[in-house]
């Protein structure tokens, strides 16, 4: 294995982050985690529940970073709009809708408790 190649890898993937915290969507996300650490912390969650808060909050990322990476990709194959293109670009967005719904549940699931 070259090493050099390898820590190289390292640097392309931070520019990859630097590059995706520049799109709306991900900023919006990066506001919300904030948000969601600060009522996390105030709120004194159990261990357990800051795993799954934090677990979500990675997901969220990572999925939103990937439904990027599509887009671009999309544009890339598909300059001229097209269909598939557009269907492609859609359910991958739907993907960060529904993981974005269904964590939205499971943070009402472990907050109102503690809060009511």
């Amino acid at each position: 294995m070259n090493l050099r190649k390898y820590l190289r890898s390292f640097g392309y993937a931070f520019e990859g982050i630097i590059t995706a915290s520049k799109e709306q969507n991900l900023k919006s996300h990066i506001v919300s985690a904030i948000i969601v650490i600060l009522a996390s912390y105030l709120t004194g969650l159990s261990r357990m529940e800051w795993y799954i808060v934090l677990l979500l909050i990675a997901l969220m990322f990572t999925l939103e970073m990937m439904n990027t990476a599509i887009e671009r990709v999309v544009d890339l194959a598909s300059p001229e709009i097209h269909p598939l293109a557009k269907q492609a670009k859609d359910i991958a967005a739907g993907a960060v809708l529904v993981f974005a719904l269904f964590s939205a549940i499971i943070g009402l699931l472990i907050f109102l408790p503690k809060w009511f």
